[in-house]
């Protein structure tokens, strides 16, 4: 299983700011406007993430147990460049640092070894395979 179906950490440590331009009100797909708030002239942020305590509005998890973006396919960019550490080769302290505040372990790439096995390749939300890692991953 994703390490981030059982994680969420990231969802509850940072804010989510974004171009306003990203907004279902502006680009059909987008973010959920009802979901978010104005940050500045520029960009807003989702509910939930604009001071302490953080947590995104679009997030249904209990952390460390069960995690899922209610948004996941309309989430904003800055939420698709957080990749999970190890996921692709290297590590993330974004990630690493939202589990460790959380009490969980970092990632290592032998939590990746389960996608291998199964052959899994990682497909985004159109069903399309992503482009191979910058970085080769590391041998387990």
């Amino acid at each position: 299983m994703h390490p981030c179906l059982t994680c969420g950490a990231c969802c509850t440590q940072y804010r989510v700011a974004f171009h306003w331009m990203e907004s279902d009100e502006v680009t059909p797909g987008g973010v959920p406007a009802a979901l978010t708030e104005r940050l500045d002239a520029h960009r807003l942020c989702m509910r939930g993430t604009y001071a302490p305590p953080i947590r995104c509005v679009a997030l249904d998890a209990d952390i460390g147990k069960y995690s899922r973006c209610s948004i996941h396919p309309n989430r904003p960019s800055v939420c698709r460049e957080v990749d999970a550490s190890w996921e692709y080769g290297k590590p993330s302290p974004q990630c690493d640092q939202a589990r460790i505040a959380f009490g969980l372990p970092a990632l290592t790439a032998a939590d990746w070894r389960w996608r291998d096995d199964a052959g899994n390749d990682h497909p985004d939300d159109s069903g399309n395979s992503p482009s191979p890692p910058a970085i080769p991953p590391v041998a387990a």
